[in-house]
């Protein structure tokens, strides 16, 4: 345990360290620099360093790159990185509202919290979690990511039906290419750009980004410019005690969703934002409208998931996200296989990385709380100055993802798209989920068919063979029962009495 302090035996890593968080924070805050993006930018540069300065690099960007992308969600209602979707239920509203310093301010630090709950689950709570993430089959996460979705169609707009239409838009979008299975192009239509895929910058961007500026310019007569509150930029102590009890719940909801090969902040912030509404029976303003509540849940959760998510890379050499196997591509570069043998061949990496995700999430409190007030003004910058500009930046944050013109006409097309379904009240956030979910759903559903030999009697039956995978179905059964007519009957009935 002594290699814990190799981080303060070696000042120069804490700079590497801040540095990565400084510049994962405003890559994250760029709608278009995805995390995954910034971390790859980082292996780029910092190839040729020793290991240590590299890895505390690219653990930095980690870090501040989750937290980073609250900032454009709050300020501009796009996401700068799908972990972020949910922050901007309730962030957005705060700031159409005047509260865009609060919001941010609350992210800062809910972000440092449960960073913090997160490291020290990935410390103390690592073998369990091993164990149980182990118990996890194919169908279970396939299961897991329906139930991401179900969450989001039912959180995000007054018709459950339209989220799943949404949903499975997303899902059918993120089917477009050669199947990784059988090399087959599917949808394609003949377009070399298509082989490979449609880019989840482009959608999301388009989705949100574009679609948020054509809806703004509609109304931009109608629109008017808030004067932000900037005398509440410090963390208040009393509301970080008042929100403890949701941090604390989300945090290990979120860890122990990281922890999962496959999953992310992304799910992780989508199931917390549900627990919030469900289990916060009073909130000041209501959920959708600028709930603290709603910034507290989803950005300790996602940034919680960051710890969770190095459980199985550390343990089990099994990525638990995009970044962590960008981390162990970094490990290998340098030498050094991640695994079960890494606390015994190179104990001093094993636990440097785990002193970075403490320390890290100690130093983003005061990176994060760096230009805020700038980054306030954004709000009250006339939309006529502001949406050209926000406009450009899709443009640009499309194209610079893959340097590629082509992402940027599905950008445009998915800007026009969504701005359709936004005027006809169709939730948005699914169509992202949904394509971020389509390859983990697909795979998975296809290897469970495998397992059962195409058979749909044993594909039932196999779900009734672990409380693990009934658990996951009775959830998503009774999700579903919630939607049906008799409910809203019954809801009915209770108003009438």
């Amino acid at each position: 345990m002594e290699n814990l302090f190799t981080l303060f035996l070696q000042p120069e890593l804490l700079l590497y360290l801040a540095g990565g968080l400084f510049f994962g924070m405003y890559a994250g805050a760029i709608p278009g620099i995805s995390v995954t993006m910034a971390a790859s930018l980082a292996i780029s540069f910092s190839f040729g360093w020793s290991p240590m300065p590299a890895i505390a690099t690219i653990l930095g960007v980690h870090i501040g790159g989750v937290y980073g992308g609250s900032r454009s969600a709050i300020l501009l209602n796009v996401p700068g990185t799908p972990a972020a979707i949910a922050t901007s239920f309730d962030g957005y509203p705060m700031a159409k509202k005047g509260e865009a310093g609060h919001a941010l301010t609350v992210t800062a630090v809910q972000s440092v919290v449960g960073g913090l709950i997160g490291a020290l689950v990935l410390v103390l709570a690592t073998p369990l979690l091993i164990k149980f993430a182990l118990l996890f089959a194919p169908r279970d996460y396939f299961m897991l990511a329906m139930l991401g979705i179900f969450l989001l169609s039912s959180l995000t707009g007054d018709s459950f039906v339209k989220g799943m239409f949404c949903g499975v838009l997303g899902m059918f979008l993120g089917c477009v290419g050669m199947d990784t299975m059988t090399a087959v192009n599917r949808f394609t239509f003949g377009n070399v750009n298509l082989m490979s895929g449609i880019t989840s910058i482009a959608i999301m961007i388009g989705t949100f980004g574009m679609s948020e500026s054509l809806f703004q310019v509609r109304d931009l007569r109608n629109v008017t410019v808030r004067k932000q509150k900037l005398d509440r930029m410090r963390p208040s102590i009393k509301e970080v005690v008042k929100y403890f009890p949701l941090t604390l719940r989300c945090s290990l909801i979120g860890a122990f969703v990281g922890a999962l090969p496959g999953t992310g902040g992304d799910i992780a912030a989508i199931i917390c934002y549900d627990h919030a509404k469900r289990s916060v029976k009073h909130p000041e303003v209501p959920f959708g409208e600028g709930a603290i509540e709603g910034l507290v849940a989803p950005e300790s959760a996602n940034n919680a998931a960051v710890g969770g998510a190095y459980v199985p890379m550390l343990a089990l050499g099994i990525p638990g996200d995009s970044v962590a196997a960008i981390i162990i591509s970094a490990l290998l570069i340098h030498g050094i296989t991640p695994g079960p043998t890494l606390v015994n061949s190179q104990p001093q990496m094993f636990y440097m990385i785990i002193a970075c995700i403490i320390v890290g999430n100690i130093i983003l409190l005061p990176v994060a709380l760096t230009g805020i007030k700038v980054f306030a003004k954004i709000a009250e910058t006339p939309k006529e100055i502001l949406l050209p500009i926000i406009i450009v930046l899709t443009v640009i944050g499309s194209y610079a993802a893959n340097n590629n013109v082509f992402d940027v006409y599905v950008m445009v097309i998915a800007g026009i798209l969504g701005y359709f379904l936004k005027r006809h009240d169709f939730p948005v956030g699914p169509i992202i989920l949904g394509f971020i979910l389509s390859n983990l759903l697909e795979l998975n559903l296809r290897r469970t068919i495998a397992m059962c030999y195409g058979s749909v009697s044993e594909l039932f039956g196999q779900i009734f063979t672990s409380p693990l995978s009934i658990v996951l179905f009775l959830i998503l059964a009774g999700m579903l029962a919630m939607q049906t007519p008799l409910k809203q009957v019954l809801k009915r009935k209770e108003k009438a009495d």
